[in-house]
């Protein structure tokens, strides 16, 4: 049995063209226009996703100066803070500074001992026995003086002494005293150095000032 649509009655011929059309705009939707939207909406997402980082990496470039002012800032505050706890001892040179604040303040040295560090978790305690020669006064001068120090010293175990005298009294001698000065060190962390902690406490060469 054939079909023809010249068979059918001209409303019948349309109803079959308009079925033919909605076949053929249904399978053009099912196997193009559905998955062109799919992936139109996938990069859709992928663009908002590329301009969200876009717009992070604008915001950040544009804080770039102040993060670098933070970090200058940091530096700045690192080098202050290794001025007042330096990463090395040098008993040489805090002698010569004591002794310049100690003449300064008409007081004369007479012993200089650094002693063995107590090692804590980020620095090491430096204990120096100072023995002292001088006037009340200007050992009250000497100790303001050490206390200004950009470098941290603190001062315990003060003992101070009057001299005899044998009728033969110096006004700039009248005293003697003795302290311990102890200062600190900043540990310097290496990493792989197995030996750091023992080396922070090896005890510094004695010295006496004349």
């Amino acid at each position: 049995m054939e079909l023809s649509l010249t068979k059918l009655p001209w409303y019948g011929q349309i109803g079959a063209f308009l079925l033919l059309a909605l076949a053929g705009v249904g399978a053009f939707g099912y196997y193009y226009e559905l998955p062109a939207r799919g992936d139109l909406d996938l990069r859709r997402q992928q663009l908002a996703a590329l301009q969200k980082d876009i717009n992070m990496g604008t915001a950040t470039a544009k804080k770039l100066p102040e993060f670098r002012a933070q970090v200058g800032e940091l530096e700045a505050r690192l080098n202050n803070l290794k001025a007042v706890l330096p990463e090395e001892k040098d008993a040489a040179d805090l002698l010569r500074r004591m002794q310049g604040v100690a003449a300064q303040s008409n007081l004369t040295i007479k012993s200089f001992k650094p002693a063995d560090p107590v090692t804590k978790t980020l620095h090491s305690e430096w204990p120096i026995n100072l023995e002292l020669e001088g006037t009340y006064h200007n050992l009250a001068i000497f100790f303001d003086r050490v206390s200004k120090f950009t470098r941290i010293v603190n001062i315990s175990r003060l003992d101070v002494k009057g001299k005899e005298s044998n009728g033969k009294a110096d006004p700039n001698s009248t005293i003697t005293a003795s302290c311990v000065a102890t200062t600190f060190v900043l540990l310097e962390q290496k990493p792989g150095a197995k030996g750091a902690a023992k080396g922070a406490a090896t005890k510094p060469p004695a010295t006496k000032g004349t």
